[in-house]
């Protein structure tokens, strides 16, 4: 058994580089076991990185994730790209990032396959339970993310108007406006974030380099869009609309439900049933819910689709978290002492929330529930997840072979 090495101190010199084929096994198992969403990925992590391997101590680890929060994108993925940055520069970053992603990855594209060649033996009615369960799931991230980011008046009042208002202007432009207006609230009305002590991470990046990745990522974001336009080319325009739900989606996997179906489904890449037969089968999966990109672009109906497509989407979606998280960890230290910055999250937080909200309505409500005996079963399946604390992967399945003979019976 290797050393461990201890966690770093300010001051200190940056830790000898680990193998990039060493990171890539350590994250593969955690990619293959780390179950339960986000908030159970980081669990995972601080598990292996600061109580078993201490690759970084307690302080470090929170600063760390309260960046990865603080910036678009899944933050659990980002913790593992930083983690991997640090511990390997940026080949590091590179095989964390895949070892924690290839699994659900892989299991996605190879579902999206198995539905577009053999839909036919998937039961009608299982594919139905699969739906109903992805209401639960949406009801859950909403239920949670509500009692930690919507503590007070101010900001359940915010998450309210959020979700009407993304409701009134269907739409992933007015979502971002919404988020967009929310920030600025959170300046104006929410002053009282706080600013807490840390240890800083050391990482083998400059400033310059920071300043290039950030660079990168707001030329990608205004340029895709242009270029999309003037080429017709649909990699292109797929690439666009993922790069650009991984670039703006505050909150993680679950409320990039919203911008991709407002991407996919109505430019008819993706017919609506599939979309959610395939997000409640990510719940099913290990590793990040953002792995749902490549489901979708295998299940193209147009343009890309395949194992091609899949991996399309799924570089395009991550690869603002890979810009950010380079681009953002050198500043890191004066970041996080900005009250402001801090206040304008709080505000974004409870729009996310709002935005969560609305998309539980439409498409998740509207799309699977339809019976009395379809609301019953979503209700059961929230109790077993949120009441019952029963492990998502284990409710989606049992709610597909529920669906089963419900189908069959009509």
């Amino acid at each position: 058994m290797s050393a461990e090495i201890p966690p770093m101190t300010p001051g200190e010199a940056p830790p000898a580089r680990e193998s990039l084929l060493r990171l890539f096994l350590i994250f593969l198992r955690l990619g293959l076991t780390s179950f339960g969403g986000p908030i159970a990925h980081l669990g995972y992590f601080r598990a292996e990185f600061v109580t078993r391997r201490r690759w970084l101590g307690e302080r470090a680890y929170a600063d760390l994730v309260a960046l990865c929060q603080f910036l678009p994108g899944p933050a659990s993925s980002q913790v593992g790209m930083a983690i991997g940055l640090a511990r390997g520069g940026y080949g590091g970053a590179l095989a964390a990032w895949a070892g924690f992603t290839l699994p659900s990855a892989l299991a996605m594209i190879l579902f999206a396959r198995g539905l577009a060649r053999h839909g036919e033996l998937l039961p009608a009615g299982a594919l139905h339970g699969l739906e109903i369960v992805a209401v639960a799931v949406v009801a859950q991230a909403v239920w949670g993310m509500a009692r930690s980011l919507c503590p007070d008046a101010p900001r359940v009042t915010l998450m309210a108007l959020a979700a009407c208002s993304v409701l009134a202007l269907p739409g992933a432009a007015a979502q971002v406006g919404v988020i967009a207006a929310a920030g600025l609230i959170g300046v104006l009305l929410l002053p009282t974030a706080l600013v807490c002590a840390h240890e800083p991470l050391s990482v083998p990046i400059t400033r310059r380099a920071g300043a290039f990745w950030l660079g990168l990522f707001l030329a990608l974001l205004i340029g895709l869009p242009i270029l999309a336009c003037l080429l017709p080319v649909p990699a292109l325009a797929v690439a666009d609309a993922f790069f650009r739900a991984g670039a703006l989606v505050f909150g993680g996997g679950h409320v990039v439900l919203p911008l991709l179906q407002a991407a996919v489904v109505p430019a008819g890449w993706v017919d609506g049933p599939t979309f959610l037969a395939g997000y409640g089968a990510a719940q099913a999966v290990p590793g990040p819910l953002f792995t749902f990109a490549a489901f979708l672009g295998a299940s193209m109906q147009s343009g890309p689709s395949g194992w091609a497509g899949g991996l399309l989407c799924l570089v395009a979606i991550f690869a603002p978290s890979f810009l950010l998280v380079a681009g953002a960890l050198p500043f890191w230290e004066g970041l996080r002492r900005n009250v402001r910055l801090r206040a304008a999250l709080a505000g974004v937080n409870a729009a996310v929330v709002g935005v969560l909200l609305a998309a539980l309505y439409d498409p998740v409500w509207t799309s699977a529930i339809g019976t009395p005996r379809d609301f019953a079963l979503a209700l059961l399946a929230f109790v077993a997840l949120v009441f019952w604390r029963l492990p998502p992967w284990l409710v989606v399945l049992a709610w597909g072979l529920i669906g089963w003979p419900i189908g069959v019976i009509g």
